[in-house]
């Protein structure tokens, strides 16, 4: 379908998008494209009462409030698009409000647990230097899976213990790392020429020489949690929301925690401090003298 083709095109070249978020927007919109064919509906022709056999789909395949969320925004995009290019001139997805969000409280580590893990990584070869690296690089500086693996050695200022990533529509940010990040950073990049057989920009290379992926980042961090017979499952997202829960927990303010993390709005890092509400409560009950 030419008009698809032309929004994606208009995503990747225009917006910016990712190819993970194009590909999740065409996903979407292709199951809209077949629930329409289902109906014998056409996309420039269908009116706001049609959209009730739409939201019947996506009860009858029992799709969360996430899932529904997500479709309901890919579609909506679309139809924007068609029309500001002339092509529609009816969007009858602009009267459509998004199902409430569910508040998931994310998964975080105590300061306790990650040093667990750090200190029973053993440094042996060159890639258990790289894999303790990658931990310590997501824990100091909050960095998606994504914008980690993307880290070029260009990027890193080793002066000023900063680095430029690229996130969610390669909008840039600095973040910043630590002391001990600072002593594997610069042993890593002593062997770093020895790992880079294929003389690629970037700082995280696999076992032949390529960049490595996102899910070579999680296929790692399963590895090491395996190897030290740790309790929890750990997903790299958890890093970035340790990082996030303890700055909070520190006393960091939320707009600094906004802009460290890369968060476009602060209602997104907002979810944070219903975690550290808990911990406040906890110190509470544990140091009043009349508790």
């Amino acid at each position: 379908m030419k008009d698809l083709e032309k929004y994606l095109d208009y995503l990747k070249y225009n917006k910016n998008y990712s190819d993970k978020t194009i590909i999740n927007y065409e996903l979407d919109l292709k199951d809209y494209f077949l629930f329409l064919q289902s109906e014998s509906l056409d996309y420039k022709d269908i009116e706001y009462d049609d959209l009730r056999f739409l939201f019947d789909h996506f009860e009858k395949l029992k799709l969360s409030n996430k899932s529904i969320r997500r479709h309901i925004s890919s579609i909506k995009g679309f139809y924007k698009y068609l029309v500001t290019n002339n092509i529609i001139s009816n969007n009858p997805f602009i009267y459509v409000n998004l199902p409430r969000k569910e508040q998931k409280l994310p998964r975080y580590l105590t300061i306790n647990e990650l040093l667990e893990i750090f200190s029973n990584i053993e440094i042996k070869t060159n890639y258990d230097l790289r894999d303790r690296l990658i931990l310590e690089l997501m824990y100091a500086t909050g960095v998606r899976v994504s914008e980690l693996v993307n880290i070029k050695v260009i990027d890193i200022d080793l002066y000023n213990t900063s680095i430029k990533v690229f996130g969610k529509g390669q909008k840039e940010r600095i973040v910043y790392y630590n002391e001990v990040v600072v002593n594997l950073l610069n042993q890593y990049l002593k062997i770093y020429p020895e790992l880079n057989k294929k003389h690629l920009p970037y700082l995280f290379l696999n076992h032949i020489g390529d960049k490595l992926t996102t899910q070579g980042i999680s296929y790692i961090i399963n590895q090491v949690i395996t190897k030290i017979n740790f309790k929890k499952h750990v997903t790299p997202h958890m890093l970035r929301h340790s990082l996030a829960t303890h700055l909070l927990n520190n006393g960091c303010d939320i707009s600094t925690v906004q802009e460290l993390l890369g968060h476009t709005s602060i209602s997104t890092t907002g979810i944070y401090t219903h975690v550290t509400l808990d911990h406040i409560k906890e110190v509470y009950y544990k140091c009043h003298p009349r508790n």
